[in-house]
């Protein structure tokens, strides 16, 4: 069996990717900092799926995190199959009112330790002739996000270097798969600190419909995968568009 490795796997989208691969027959390593969701995770899903489950409790938004991760699942033995970078937050404020402790934390996560980690697992994927890796940005990617500054930033950085080393890994058989999904029923807008709206919220695809979509993208070897119609079609547009609009749309949207 594959083993598939999930980063902020204690709850939405990395917890629905983790029910998915369970199902599809992958042995899972769950990487997130709440050690009692990762265990009650690990409970549901071998209550239902003959799978091995690894649970590591790391805080990846701190520097050398990715080595220490890597370091740990290499003294287990464990391979590492498929490598899913899912871990990841934003910060809803205006930059000049953000504190910069977190904005360097996240800065940390979702790229630093992202990149950290493709750089460690990857070796291994290309020395076995065959692997996945899957990042996970955001339609955030294609324009600049007013009052998410930092974050619209960071995933157009994910989504740029995984369309990159996807295209120099073309011969290697092993897959890079940047997923961009919009707006998701998960816990990224409590974290992000956007108001409470239940009818708003709801009104979004769920985290377990977009861990089929990344599944099904990484089996089909896409390099760059858009979850939902209107998100598609949204991140074409933007390609027509003045940036000057595309911000002021963003900043629109965002309020």
């Amino acid at each position: 069996m594959k083993t598939a490795l999930i980063t902020g796997a204690s709850s939405g989208i990395g917890k629905e990717t983790a029910f998915v691969y369970a199902k599809n027959n992958y042995n899972l390593i769950l990487v997130a900092r709440r050690l009692e969701n990762l265990k009650k995770i690990k409970q549901d899903i071998e209550n239902r799926h003959q799978v091995s489950i690894t649970i590591f409790d790391m805080d990846l938004a701190k520097l050398n995190s990715a080595e220490e991760l890597f370091k740990k699942v290499t003294n287990t033995n464990l391979k590492v199959d498929v490598l899913i970078n899912n871990a990841g937050f934003g910060i809803y404020k205006n930059f000049i009112d953000s504190d910069i402790e977190k904005e360097e934390q996240m800065l940390l996560l979702n790229i630093v330790t992202l990149t950290k980690l493709t750089k460690l697992f990857l070796p291994q994927m290309i020395k076995r002739g065959n692997g996945n890796i899957v990042n996970i940005a955001s339609t955030a990617a294609y324009q600049p996000v007013p009052s998410l500054a930092s974050y619209s930033a960071t995933k157009a950085y994910v989504m740029n270097f995984s369309e990159a080393i996807a295209f120099e890994l073309k011969n290697k058989n092993v897959f890079v798969t940047v997923i961009c999904p919009g707006g998701t029923q998960s816990e990224f807008g409590h974290t992000a600190g956007f108001e409470e709206d239940d009818k708003f919220f709801n009104n979004m695809p769920t985290a377990k419909s977009l861990a089929e979509f990344i599944y099904k993208a990484m089996i089909a070897k896409k390099t760059n995968a858009i979850h939902g119609f209107k998100n598609n079609f949204l991140a074409f547009s933007n390609r027509f568009a003045p940036r000057k609009l595309t911000a002021y749309l963003a900043h629109k949207v965002m309020n």
